[in-house]
């Protein structure tokens, strides 16, 4: 085998593979989606020539060669890892790294707060420079302009890695003196204004129109599978608006739990759940490989994701104190590379 043919990266994602022996861990782990993993082993089937993993009732199980090879491969990948440390010794205290990152409007609500506060204790000379999603094109990041995307993604290239930093499920904020807060259903939901919000996607957004139900979003959508639709009165992109808009006796806003909750202390609002099933999405960070391996970027993942875990569990903390309030009970995996 001719060492300058073979992609090095393949070895760290079989050092991955045969310590988890499982496909879908391996590609979590990793910040890939499952189907890139299941190519990725593949090729290393073809480079080694041998199996590797082969299925069985117990689950994935190395074959000999791959169990020879394991040893040899985890020291090659240390030796390798000590040779680019010492060359890229990164210490947060001192640093005075520039990191950009691509925020929406959901993230600056919820993480980013908190983010903020936990990079002023740990490096505080570290700047952050916030970006909104019509800041930022993919190509942008593919170049390593910009150092990570937090968003719900509905498309990305699959070069990129990316990891869940938590779920979030729906909430409606509606105002106390309604007739609809104590008699939320269905029915009184469709025959209500609503306030649309959202900007997901990268690049410059256009204006919306209430007939684009069926291409509204998750909430539209949801609506679209019982064969209802909701009157939208009011299209905004920014998340703190529907909290003032909602002090309309008439009008109702869908919101992600989280930012929903955040209305929590205001009087005249009132938390509901909604009167129909809508799935949860994921807040996903995402990255170019150029900066995958990237000893600032690597503290900037595991402090993004124990920030997100340390608010997880505050949110369970407050659950168990006030059980009647609504919380996601969800822990992301671990970046752990």
């Amino acid at each position: 085998m001719n060492i300058e043919r073979v992609d090095l990266n393949l070895l760290i994602y079989l050092d991955v593979l045969l310590r988890e022996k499982n496909v879908t861990r391996a590609a979590e782990n990793l910040g890939i989606t499952q189907p890139a993993m299941s190519n990725i082993l593949k090729r290393l089937r073809a480079v080694f020539e041998d199996p590797l993993l082969i299925r069985s009732s117990e689950g994935m199980t190395p074959t000999e060669r791959a169990l020879a090879l394991q040893p040899r491969l985890r020291e090659a990948i240390d030796g390798l890892n000590q040779i680019f440390e010492s060359q890229e010794d990164f210490r947060p205290r001192s640093s005075s790294r520039v990191f950009r990152i691509m925020a929406a409007d959901y993230a600056e609500a919820t993480l980013i707060p908190a983010l903020a506060k936990a990079m002023r204790t740990e490096s505080p000379s570290v700047v952050l420079d916030f970006l909104t999603p019509s800041d930022v094109t993919y190509r942008d990041m593919e170049l390593g302009k910009v150092d990570m995307a937090i968003n719900r993604f509905t498309d990305i290239p699959q070069s990129f890695h990316q990891v869940t930093v938590w779920k979030d499920s729906f909430s409606c904020l509606v105002h106390r003196d309604s007739p609809m807060a104590e008699n939320f259903t269905l029915k009184a939901y469709l025959e209500s204004q609503h306030i649309w919000v959202s900007k997901t996607g990268m690049g410059v957004g256009f204006g919306m129109s209430p007939d684009q139900a069926g291409g509204l979003g998750w909430i539209d959508q949801a609506l679209g599978r019982l064969g209802k639709k909701r009157k939208i009165a009011i299209f905004t992109r920014h998340y703190q608006m529907p909290a003032l808009l909602a002090e309309n006796a008439d009008l109702i806003a869908t919101l992600p739990t989280r930012v929903a909750k955040l209305q929590l202390n205001n009087p005249r609002l009132v938390l509901r759940e909604p009167p129909f099933h809508i799935p949860e999405f994921e807040l996903k960070m995402a990255w170019s490989p150029l900066l995958h391996h990237n000893a600032p970027h690597r503290w900037l993942r595991q402090l993004i994701l124990f920030t997100a875990r340390q608010l997880i569990e505050r949110e369970e903390e407050e659950a168990r104190a006030s059980p009647a309030r609504p919380v996601v009970p969800v822990l992301p995996p671990l970046d752990r590379d």
